[in-house]
């Protein structure tokens, strides 16, 4: 890796809005720096597509974060650390944050026996969240569930339709048959959702892994002198590959975007 610049920005990529649930809680733990986010909206949802797919779409967006200068990406989707992080961690000039393998340590040293996973297909598919966890506490039980309807859900601001809430009620008692101690929302779209589960049970109950995340990200950046020390003014912009109008208007729920541009690759 080449010497990187601790002005330059910060990329993000999702397949969607979810991602923005990442990006607020670095936001929060590095104001000062520069964002860069890439919302793959063609492409969305992410969690019913196959590796081979995975990584084409990806290829293309850290080809274009790179070329945008960023000295890191978050990749800010469970789908793609949990199933491609492996192959294309050291393809690219900049520093690479997939969600599921920079918290598993922390999610690891939580004090609790039963831990629950809500996740897309495929990274319930790969098990990842497990594989990562046990590695550092080969005690805990963790239960996996895909939740098929939950992306479609938030990408489509429907999670106030009794339909939509009868779904994750539904979803959610069959997780809560494992009696776990904490619930991770194991993809960056299912924040979106606390509004309706909290109406069953205490937020308390659920993990957000952007918070640890962020965290992760700031101390590496911090450790490896990559923070910004410019003082030039504070800069956003945000991308995705179809509809930025709709973008807009699902990400409201987390997070105001003002200024959408449509990549076509």
């Amino acid at each position: 890796m080449s010497i990187l610049n601790m002005n330059n920005p910060i990329g993000f990529f999702d397949s969607g809005v979810g991602g923005l649930t990442v990006l607020k809680e670095v936001k929060k733990t590095l104001p000062n720096e520069d964002f860069i986010y890439f919302g793959d909206t063609l492409h969305v949802p992410y969690g019913d597509k196959t590796k081979e797919e995975l990584i084409d779409y990806s290829k293309n967006i850290l080809k274009f974060l790179e070329k945008k200068g960023c000295k890191a990406v978050v990749m800010a989707c469970n789908t793609t650390s949990s199933t491609i992080y492996e192959d294309i961690k050291d393809k690219y000039n900049f520093k690479l944050y997939p969600v599921v393998q920079s918290v598993a340590k922390i999610l690891a040293g939580l004090d609790i026996e039963r831990m629950g996973i809500f996740a897309t297909k495929a990274t319930i598919a790969s098990g990842a969240y497990s594989k990562e966890i046990l590695k550092f506490n080969s005690k805990m039980q963790v239960f996996g569930q895909y939740c098929p309807n939950w992306v479609r859900i938030v990408e489509n601001n429907l999670s106030n339709n009794i339909e939509s809430v009868s779904i994750i009620k539904s979803d959610l008692e069959r997780m809560l048959s494992n009696a776990p101690q904490k619930i991770v929302l194991g993809c960056t779209h299912y924040p979106y959702l606390l509004p309706v589960l909290t109406k069953f049970v205490s937020k308390d109950l659920f993990i957000d892994p952007a918070e640890y995340l962020a965290q992760f990200v700031k101390d590496d950046l911090v450790k490896s002198g990559l923070t910004k020390n410019s003082n030039t003014p504070h800069f956003e912009e945000f991308y995705v590959s179809a509809n930025p109008d709709k973008f807009k208007t699902g990400a409201k729920v987390f997070y105001e975007v003002d200024n959408v541009s449509e990549i076509i690759f």
